[in-house]
């Protein structure tokens, strides 16, 4: 009698079946009809920020946003047969989604006497650069004997806080040059633009495809992923950016150029270490050798030289500003609350959720390395999945988190794709090419 397969087996079979149908039957549609539905979700996303969100820039964002979507989704339908659809979609993504509604918030900001048309770290960047353009530390607010020392006037206590690394500083320094924290000194502006050159010559850098470019473009700064967060003042933006920027160098095997692009983004921030150390760990050269020390030096001098003065001119502002204040160990309460697993069982059971975030950082820290010991050497491609899913579970059991941080795991996915889609074979001459 021939072997009966096991139920498990069986529903396993099952639902990879699906899960192959699923992707056959996308892969079996049009760059275009991809592209449409994703203009559509878009929309759909837009417009629910537009119904349901209480903060008044992500409300106004949504307003605004909702129709160019759902214009570039019917474009792309519309124009199958043409050769410049994608761009075309992709133009008016970029200008009806992000810079149109940028534009509209800074001139509200200007004019508006209740404020609300940006978001916190706004104003948090260009305190900062007023501080250092003077000469003195950014991070000034710390906790001592049950008070806040040294709070910011007239704004929310953990607006009193620098939780980024000095050189984040420097996109507050426009409102500095110009004497004015609003219109053209808009921290947002300097942002944007950052992030919008990096992002393009990122995606230039990774492939000739055309298909990853504007996959690329459109999850870095079209679609809300980017797009939100350049309108309302997201910090992460500008991060994203060197990161798609050192992915491509690093793709590439100009390893000391991605050390020195990753160390920016990690002399900002700390959620760009997690890249910094697989960037390292899989960086090789074009004889295929292994080549993370070039990384690891050039990207350490880049964060030594602008964090070291910081840490050693008050080591203890410095730890209450980067270190407690984002762990929630400052006493102050973080806006960074959004109802995703790890925050509802905190606030259900503090002590639970403080034994969740540590289970789900051994179980990162114990899975990452056996991940890699069987897919040895691992590729920059395997790389960026790994950190993906374990930056998506750290984030998901954080007790107090953004929900806006999934676009970092939700961007590495991404770029996983578009490395193990892309060839090797443009130079870097191609960036200076249309």
């Amino acid at each position: 009698m021939a072997d009966l397969p096991h139920p498990l087996n069986s529903g396993f079979m099952v639902r990879s079946d699906r899960i192959a149908s699923l992707r056959r039957r996308w892969e079996g549609w049009s760059l275009n009809s991809r592209d449409a539905l994703l203009y559509a979700l878009a929309a759909l996303f837009a417009a629910g920020t537009w119904w349901t969100s209480t903060d008044l820039a992500q409300w106004r964002w949504g307003q605004m946003a909702t129709l160019p979507y759902a214009v570039a989704a019917l474009v792309s339908l519309v124009g199958r047969g043409w050769t410049g659809t994608r761009r075309l979609a992709l133009a008016l993504a970029v200008l009806g989604a992000l810079v149109v509604p940028l534009l509209v918030e800074v001139l509200w900001r200007v004019h508006s006497p209740y404020g609300g048309f940006a978001q916190p770290e706004v104003m948090v960047l260009e305190r900062a650069a007023l501080a250092l353009f003077h000469g003195h530390t950014p991070y000034v607010a710390y906790w001592a004997h049950g008070h806040l020392v040294n709070p910011v006037a007239h704004g929310a206590p953990y607006e009193s806080f620098f939780p980024y690394f000095p050189l984040m500083a420097i996109f507050g320094l426009p409102a500095v040059l110009v004497h004015s924290v609003t219109g053209w000194g808009d921290a947002r502006l300097a942002i944007t633009a950052f992030s919008l050159v990096l992002t393009f010559l990122g995606a230039r850098l990774m492939s000739r495809d055309e298909n990853v470019r504007v996959r690329v473009l459109q999850y870095g700064v079209a679609l809300p992923t980017g797009a939100l967060f350049a309108v309302t003042g997201g910090d992460d933006l500008p991060i994203l950016a060197l990161s798609v920027l050192a992915v491509a160098l690093a793709h590439r095997h100009r390893s000391t150029s991605a050390g020195v692009v990753v160390g920016l983004a990690a002399a900002m921030k700390f959620t760009a270490w997690p890249l910094a150390l697989v960037i390292i760990a899989v960086a090789r050269d074009r004889e295929g050798r292994h080549s993370g020390n070039k990384v690891a030096t050039s990207a350490a001098l880049v964060v030594a030289a602008s964090v070291v003065p910081a840490l050693f001119a008050n080591p203890t502002t410095f730890f209450a500003n980067v270190v407690a204040f984002p762990l929630g160990l400052s006493h102050v309460n973080s806006p960074a609350a959004s109802p995703l697993p790890g925050h509802l069982l905190a606030v259900w059971s503090p002590t639970l959720g403080h034994l969740l975030v540590g289970a789900s950082f051994l179980a990162v820290a114990v899975s990452a390395p056996l991940f890699a010991r069987r897919r040895w050497p691992l590729s920059l491609r395997d790389a960026l999945v790994m950190v993906a899913l374990g930056t998506l579970v750290m984030i998901l059991t954080a007790s107090a988190t953004r929900s806006g941080y999934l676009i970092y795991p939700l961007s590495m996915g991404v770029w996983a794709w578009a490395v193990g889609s892309a060839r090797r074979d443009v130079p870097v001459e191609d960036l200076l090419t249309v």
